[in-house]
């Protein structure tokens, strides 16, 4: 019959569980043995029959079984009878035979079946065994990501099952656990922790691959009760529940005796599967602040519109929505905010969901801290605000005191009531109440209230309380009086003992107090073991004697206090619990995972495995290992000692069959769960001729970019010895490996490099012989490249006292059992004579001996039990060198200078040595020494000391030929020395006595009048150069005169000596002022003199400070036309052209040329573009620099301002050719003519023009004609002269020329006196030169200035022709308007020229 097995729940799974190797192999084995047995069973039967079947002998029947066949080809079971001929008769001997041979078919037939029903069994157990992974593996991938990646606090993803049952049925719950690390399972009774070996053959407890399952074997009613399965690890604990109701045939009443009354509740069970994961952690907040608690689910089916039925509860108490509890569930996630935090909402917080097998809880505590106090040393605000025995005009309010750690005590407290619908409070009480009650007086009947509490100490009021619930005062109600009560505060808790619990927290038990009256619950207070301040870990009181205290750090260590208290206050403070650390409560270690195969010989196999990622506190000194064949259900143990390494060989295996091993870690605790089974493995030697796989993959220094990865060589070397690895890498979920060296690398580790913060990898090692690569290792574990909170790296260091050179590492991390691991080159250090490892709290110190050469290279070391603290350090040489320099200065130690010997001439000549030590004590002892002589404090040398500062000298009073030579100074100070030298000689010396002897003479002239402070300039900001000095030691006697080149200069203000300072002022300072300027005080007592050389690099100084304020001051360009082109002119306070001044075209530097002349005026720089064309379009600018800073300034001469600039010069230019050109008078004629009668008077001039001028005489206004006595000639178009003959009186009068083109012309008069022989010579009248207005405006006059005839006072005599003509001046034509400048001073240094005669225009016509 064929056997063909299938789990009865996993039915739908079936072609699955067929690929499974063991169920072929299974079938293979069964299918075998069955053919096996059946053709010998067969085989059997057919020989006996033969042999007795003889004719007339019938055989009885013997079937005390039916003989059953099993062979798959033989079809149905067939049921076997055997009949003997009756003809057939045998002998006695043959009967026996016969009987004989029938017991042994018997036997055999019942051997076949027992082998083949074990064999149905065997591999139905394992067929069910791999359904039930493949089904847990299903549901453990809801979460796989969170199980892999992240810790995660234990959930239960199939919570337990209330189960019914009649009396002696066997009882299974069931649950699933998740979390990461693995979470360990405890089962509880009614709250008691249930251990099989107390109660034997009653409980059994299995655990495998996250279900953990609880057996009741032969239940009675006594196992009704609430059975509990806690999950804990070192991040949470998770509880499911379920109630077990056993009852007896006789009724179902038998079991209420036990309390156990069937809960009824209004709210219906909801049919949702619902599942907690990411549950709210404890929780932190402060008074006044928000806080939100958040739960994530799992709903199937996930219906908007019914989500599941979540109750929120505190301290056991359901809370409902209101003002200050917010609650929603959707959208996978039931969550519950406290918008206003206070006291009153710290406590332990339940989230309870109604699924359909019940119901699924997580509980969390929620510490809530006072706000800051409004004043420092006020108490933390009461809390619990409740009001009783309402009464029409009275009501009682009770409330919490607040915990005081290191506050004042409380005085007392006010109470506070504020009306419905108003915000203001008015205080009840005028002084403060002791104790937590007060009866409130003098309410209105029918209105509704608000309470609130504040509470006094000697610093200050407390922040008011949570007010209370609104109270009506309606009823009277019988009033408690307080007085002459007997109650106090309580007596202080007992036998306070604190234990372990996780990584933050430590379990706390006292004792209650024995006046437990009125009493409200307990303070906890908390405190580093070192420190001086307590901390409080609770802010309201806690109920129970038990506590788990938050928020600690691992690894301190803290000693724990408790207070009671009632409504009378706070009991005094329990007496310490001893110091306990925060370390993780001791328990099995976690099981080891990662079984692999590193060899095979044939008849044993070498296995490896990976530790527990949970050492359950203790360290874990023991491993054993299971084996069965894969056709087995027991498990057999391989060693009965304990191994203590991670790899082990196993022996006495059977070729060609497969073995599954499971391993289990022990610890102090004891032995832990068992590991899942290895795969299948194969018992066949290994003869490929290239390696094994590489094994114990491993990480350290993992950081945000890189990490480290080490590995131990593979056990199968293969046809030859490993030379060396492939290192592969790849993301998490990820197929394609990156191999991360090209080349082999020789030795068992690898720094990787170049990773992605955040990023998950998994990496595996290849080893290589010369025979190839090798078979890959294992994957590693996956690893995160982000590096642990608080890392710290390894410091190199010499110690300051002792001189040792040393590494250093402070971890992050440590716990209990926490080893450091130093290594160097990644080789661990044993017991190696040349370091030291020294270990203290959480710092790990690796001290080398006698360090050199030898110890050079990287050392890295691992902090055990941690999440992989760990860190490395590479030694080079050069920072050895530099630690054996400090450790030998350590060790050798010397008085550390801040400055060597030096010296320092003081006032009268004195020279002072000194060296400044960075520190000094009181018994310092110190020499100075000279030329090999010690020199003693005496006559000319002054030796001290000054401790403060560290400063040693010694002063020379008389520097002199003598001084030269070396100076030392040994000191001595404690156990440290040092000396220092200083060696005068040559010219060092040279210039030192110079300057001694320099101070020498100082010092003597200052005995008389002298310079405090030698010449030097200003300049103002109006551009003066002021050479100062400031004199010392004068008085009224004393003089002060200045000099220019040794020649005196006379200042307009005497300087006044008196003052203490004497200034001279240069005006206009230009190149002229260069020379040596000196300064000379001089009494009765002495002379000084001060010299100040203005030339060179002094001169441009000055020139820059002109520059500086000038170019400060310049104006913006303005555009100015002349005749000859257009001008650019700046405006300044000074200018000179010293100064550095460049012009600048479209950023080209401007040459002066014909084309651009440059020039300036003594507030005015300007450049004049001579001609203008196109070209000279653009930006014009001018720089001035004074050595600092350039200032610029520029003018854009183009469109507009161009087209418009030269019409202008063309409208100039016009007009200067027409006054070149017009008619004029060059020269010749006098003012006045005083001739005697008779003579003959002859008035020539010189007249010009283009073209030829016309010339006409004049006298008295009217044209002279040319006659015999008075001739007129003009010749050759440039002399024109007038010849009176015999003159007369009536000749007299006012005489003129008119000279006259088309430009223009001038009229000039002269005055003619006569007087006859005898008479006196008359006073000459002189007359005026007119000179017409012009029509166009003028060029500017020339620079050189036409001179003026001197007028003679005495009489012309007259000449008959032009003999020695006195040369007419030009008549300057007026100067064209300047633009205003900028600056409110007028140009300094411009005259306007004024013209020697009048000129009169237009020309009076002719008559």
């Amino acid at each position: 019959m064929a056997s063909k097995v299938a789990s009865w729940y996993k039915k739908d799974h079936v072609r699955e569980v067929k690929t499974d190797f063991a169920y072929h192999h299974t079938k293979h084995v069964v299918k075998q043995q069955a053919a096996r047995k059946s053709k010998c069973v067969c085989r059997l039967y057919t020989q006996a029959t033969e042999t007795m079947a003889e004719p007339g002998y019938i055989v009885p029947l013997f079937h005390p079984r039916k003989t059953i066949c099993v062979c798959e080809v033989h079809g149905p079971a067939v049921e076997t009878a055997y009949a003997i001929p009756f003809y057939r008769e045998r002998h006695a001997e043959e009967t026996e035979e016969y009987q004989r041979v029938s017991t042994n078919v018997e036997k055999e037939l019942a051997v076949i079946q027992e082998e083949v029903r074990r064999m149905r069994i065997a591999t139905k157990v394992q067929v069910e065994t791999l359904a039930v992974q493949k089904e847990v593996r299903e549901m453990m991938t809801r979460r796989v990501d969170y199980l892999d990646e992240i810790p995660r606090m234990p959930d239960f993803l199939l919570a337990l099952r209330p189960h019914t049952v009649w009396e002696k049925t066997p009882i299974k719950l069931f649950c699933t656990v998740q979390g990461n690390p693995r979470p360990l399972v405890q089962w509880y009774k009614a709250g008691v922790p249930i251990y099989p070996p107390n109660t034997p053959g009653k409980y059994k407890i299995e655990s495998k691959y996250g279900v953990h399952c609880l057996v009741i074997s032969r239940s009675a009613v006594s196992d009704t009760a609430e059975y509990s399965a806690v999950a804990i690890n070192q991040y949470g604990t998770a509880t499911s529940k379920a109630t077990v109701i056993v009852k007896r045939g006789a009724g179902a009443g038998d079991y209420y005796h036990l309390g156990l009354v069937p809960h009824l509740t209004e709210i219906h069970a909801s049919k949702l599967e619902v599942g907690l994961f990411d549950r709210f952690p404890v929780t932190f907040g402060v008074e006044g602040e928000s806080a939100t608690l958040v739960c994530s689910m799992v709903v199937v089916p996930d219906l908007p519109n019914l989500p599941p039925i979540a109750q929120w509860y505190r301290d056991d108490k359901l809370l409902t929505p209101s003002k200050l509890v917010e609650m929603s569930v959707g959208g996978g996630k039931a969550r519950l905010t406290l918008p206003h935090l206070a006291k009153d909402d710290e406590g332990l917080y339940t989230l309870r969901i109604f699924t359909k097998d019940g119901t699924s809880d997580h509980s969390a505590y929620l510490f809530v801290s006072d706000a800051a106090p409004t004043t420092a040393g006020a108490p933390g605000a009461p809390m619990s605000v409740k009001v009783y025995d309402v009464g029409s005009d009275y009501v009682l309010v009770a409330w919490k005191p607040p915990n005081t750690v290191n506050e004042a005590p409380i005085t007392g407290y006010f109470v506070d009531r504020c009306e419905a619908g108003s915000d203001t409070w008015v205080q009840c009480n005028d002084a403060p109440v002791k104790v937590c009650k007060y009866p409130a007086h003098g309410l209105h009947v029918g209105r509704t209230y608000y309470f609130r509490v504040r509470a006094v100490n000697k610093a200050g009021i407390s922040r008011p309380s949570r007010k209370s619930d609104k109270v009506i005062a309606l009823d009277d109600a019988e009033r408690l009086r307080l007085e002459g009560t007997k109650e106090g505060v309580p007596s202080a808790p007992t036998h306070v003992v604190a234990t372990r619990n996780t990584k933050t927290s430590v379990f706390v038990q006292w004792e209650a107090s024995k006046e437990q009256k009125s009493l409200m619950g307990y303070y906890i207070d908390a405190r580093v073991v070192g420190a001086k301040e307590w901390f409080a870990c609770n802010n309201k009181p806690f109920k129970h004697t038990r506590f788990v205290a938050h928020g600690l750090i691992q690894g301190e260590t803290y000693v724990f206090r408790v207070q009671a208290v009632n409504v009378f206050g706070l009991s005094e403070e329990s007496q310490e619990s001893s110091p306990v650390s925060v370390q993780p409560a001791l328990a099995i270690p976690s099981a080891p995972y990662g079984i692999t195969m590193l060899s095979s010989d044939g008849s044993s196999i070498t296995l490896a495995w990976k530790s527990p990622k949970h050492s359950g506190g203790s360290r874990i000194n023991a491993y054993y290992i299971d084996q069965r064949d894969v056709n087995d259900t027991v498990w057999t143990e391989v060693n009965l000692a304990a191994v203590t390494e991670r790899v082990c060989t196993v022996d006495n295996l059977t070729e060609g069959n497969y073995y599954e091993f499971r391993v289990q870690a022990g610890n102090l605790v004891g032995v832990g769960l068992p590991s899942d089974p290895s795969p299948p493995l194969k018992c066949e030697a290994w003869t490929m001729e290239e390696p094994g796989p590489a094994y114990d993959l491993r990480f350290s220094e993992v950081r945000s970019h890189s990490l480290v990865i080490l590995w131990k060589a593979p056990v199968y070397t293969g046809a030859s010895s490993v030379t060396g690895y492939f290192v592969d890498m790849a993301k998490k979920g990820s197929s394609e490996f990156v191999t991360l060296n090209q080349e082999t690398v020789n030795r068992r580790y690898l720094q990787v490099t170049g990773l992605e913060e955040g990023e998950t990898y998994v990496f595996r090692v290849r080893a290589v012989n010369a025979k190839g690569v090798g078979k890959p290792s294992e994957l590693s574990d996956p690893v995160c490249a982000r590096p642990l909170p608080g890392t710290k790296e390894i410091v190199a260091g010499v110690d300051e006292e002792t001189g040792d050179i040393f590494l250093s590492l402070e971890a992050c991390e440590v716990s209990e059992m926490s080893e450091f691991v130093w290594s160097k080159n990644y080789k661990t250090i044993g017991d190696c004579p040349r370091v030291s490892v020294s270990t203290k709290g959480r710092t790990s110190r690796l001290t080398f001996t006698n360090p050199d050469k030898d110890d050079l290279g990287r050392y890295s070391v691992f902090v055990t039990d941690t999440d992989g603290v760990s860190s490395s350090y590479t030694l080079t040489e050069d920072t050895l060198n530099t630690m054996l320099e400090l450790s030998y200065a350590i060790r050798h130690p010397v008085v550390p200078l801040k400055h060597g010997l030096n010296y320092e001439v003081l006032e009268k000549g004195h020279v002072r040595f000194w060296v400044q030590a960075e520190k000094l004590s009181s018994s310092v002892s110190y020499r100075f020494i000279f030329n090999d002589k010690e020199v003693k404090s005496g006559e000319g040398y002054k030796i001290s000391h000054d401790v403060a500062t560290g400063i040693i000298q010694m002063t020379v009073d008389n520097f002199t030929r003598a001084s030269e030579g070396t100076y030392t100074v040994q000191i001595h100070d404690g156990k440290a020395k040092t000396q220092s030298s200083l060696v005068l000689v040559g010219d060092v010396f040279k210039a030192a006595l110079k300057e001694a002897e320099f101070q020498r003479r100082e010092h003597i002239r200052k005995q008389g009048p002298h310079f405090s402070e030698y010449l030097d300039f200003t300049v103002t900001e109006d551009c003066t150069v002021l050479l100062t000095c400031k004199v010392a030691n004068v008085k009224k006697e004393t003089t002060f005169q200045w000099y220019k080149d040794d020649e005196e200069i006379v200042p307009e203000t005497p300087p006044n000596v008196m003052s203490g300072a004497c200034g001279l002022p240069v005006p206009l300072f230009s190149r002229k002022d260069q020379g040596v300027y000196k300064a000379v005080l001089s009494d009765n007592r002495g002379k000084d003199t001060s010299a100040f050389d203005i030339s060179g690099k002094v001169f441009d100084d000055i020139i820059n400070a002109l520059a500086r304020v000038a170019g400060a001051s310049a104006s913006d360009l303005v555009l100015q036309c002349t005749p000859e082109g257009i001008r650019l002119q700046c405006y300044m306070k000074y200018y000179t052209e010293e100064m550095k001044t460049i012009w600048k075209h479209k950023e080209s530097k401007i040459a002066s040329s014909e084309r651009m002349r440059i020039g300036g005026a003594a507030e005015m720089a300007w450049m004049q573009i001579c001609d203008p064309t196109d070209r000279e379009k653009g930006l014009y600018s001018i720089e001035i620099s004074d050595g600092v800073k350039t200032h610029v300034r520029s003018f854009d001469l183009s469109g507009q301002a161009y087209t418009e600039a030269y019409a202008e010069y063309l409208r100039l230019k016009a007009a200067a050719f027409a006054e070149k050109n017009r008619g004029r008078v060059l020269g010749g004629l006098p003012d006045v003519a005083t001739i005697m009668e008779d003579k003959s008077l002859s008035l020539t001039c010189t007249v010009g023009g283009e073209p030829t001028p016309e010339v006409t005489w004049l006298k008295n206004e009217q044209e002279v004609e040319s006659n015999e006595h008075t001739r007129v000639t003009f010749d050759g178009g440039k002399f024109s002269s007038l010849v009176i003959n015999q003159v007369t009186p009536d000749d007299s009068g006012k005489y003129s020329i008119n000279v006259r083109n088309k430009y223009g012309g001038e009229f000039v008069e002269i005055t003619v006196s006569v007087y006859r022989h005898g008479e006196q010579i008359p006073e000459p009248k002189l007359g005026q030169a007119k000179m017409a207005t012009p029509v166009v405006t003028p060029a500017p006059p020339s620079k050189t200035t036409t001179p003026t005839p001197s007028k003679s006072p005495g009489p012309k005599s007259p000449t008959p022709g032009p003999k020695s003509p006195t040369p007419a001046p030009k008549s300057p034509a007026p100067k064209s308007p300047t633009p205003k400048s900028p600056t409110p001073t007028p140009p300094r240094g411009i005259k306007s020229p004024t013209p020697p005669r009048f000129m009169k225009s237009p020309t009076p016509p002719r008559k």
